[in-house]
């Protein structure tokens, strides 16, 4: 990066956005040491995207010593799976895909039905299945504490039992970044490399780096739907309900997940320093904004969580 630490005869301090990157890289050196089959959850967006920029830099010049695990719902914006695919194929990356039309068909789970029907609940079953079909003892996954309130509640190293369930008071301490990834066969640990990062820090950080995105992140024209107090961008997934208006706006997207549940934002930024000064100006989470998974009731993150969501 194009910072540098400063230094006197008694201190020395990292700038911050180096601080957490150092953090970061720590974080994945320590799971690589002392786990057997970890793997890095990749969906193309933006958070996955810097963990991974992240673990490929904590390695080099070795390659990714764990493959990425994508839960796919099949209600994809198609830009991210482009993504996906081409950053697959550019790192040498060797892809695992869980998919959800699968446990569907198989009879696993019951997809919803209706116009407000979503997928989104439905990839907990899929993560699940997945992570014991690879035998993955640790997970690496992109959230942050200052996303979602129960999000806030997690350690870096997030203990799962058998049934990949989480339970906030069987969370072990953190002194002095110290892990614990102790785990008998059958339960995992939930890695969180980006916890202490925010929105913000992101966004800097992409900026600094020069990572590249999915367009969907930046200002573009696309036909959108207002609905629960946001704009919902009209996709093959989405049925319009009696009395709404598809038109077309100018958005960017702030956090991206399935397609039927995932918001947009009126936005003119078209740079990484755009985004930049529009993040530092937000006063709500791109999560409390812009998805409406989170709006199922007031505990409806930590009540996922519960049942292995991450």
């Amino acid at each position: 990066m194009s910072q540098y630490a400063k230094s006197t005869a008694s201190t020395y301090e990292l700038p911050h956005l180096d601080a957490l990157e150092a953090e970061s890289a720590h974080i994945f050196r320590e799971v690589a040491a002392t786990f057997e089959r970890p793997v890095l959850l990749f969906s193309g967006g933006k958070d996955s995207v810097v963990m991974l920029h992240l673990a490929a830099k904590a390695f080099w010049p070795a390659p990714l010593p764990f493959p990425v695990l994508h839960i796919d719902t099949g209600h994809n914006f198609d830009e991210v799976i482009a993504y996906r695919d081409a950053t697959v194929a550019r790192l040498g990356l060797r892809l695992v895909v869980g998919r959800v039309q699968d446990d569907i068909d198989a009879g696993r789970v019951v997809e919803e039905t209706g116009p407000r029907a979503s997928r989104n609940r439905l990839q907990t079953t899929t993560l699940l299945r997945s992570i014991h079909e690879g035998s993955f003892d640790a997970v690496f996954g992109g959230a942050r504490r200052d996303e979602e309130k129960a999000r806030a509640k997690e350690r870096v190293f997030s203990f799962r039992d058998e049934y990949g369930q989480w339970d906030p008071r069987r969370q072990r301490p953190e002194l002095w970044n110290l892990y614990n990834g102790r785990h008998r066969p059958g339960e995992h640990i939930r890695v969180f490399p980006l916890s202490n990062w925010t929105e913000l820090d992101i966004w800097s950080y992409i900026a600094a780096e020069g990572i590249e995105l999915p367009a969907l992140y930046y200002a573009h024209r696309r036909p959108v739907v207002q609905r629960d107090g946001m704009l919902l961008a009209r996709t093959r997934f989405l049925e319009i309900l009696d009395g709404e208006q598809p038109y077309e706006a100018t958005v960017r997207f702030r956090t991206v997940g399935d397609a039927t549940c995932t918001g947009c934002v009126e936005s003119t930024a078209t740079t990484p320093a755009e985004v930049v000064a529009e993040v530092a100006a937000a006063r709500v989470t791109e999560r409390g904004a812009t998805r409406a998974d989170d709006r199922i009731s007031e505990a409806g993150m930590e009540d996922r969580k519960r049942e292995g969501y991450f």
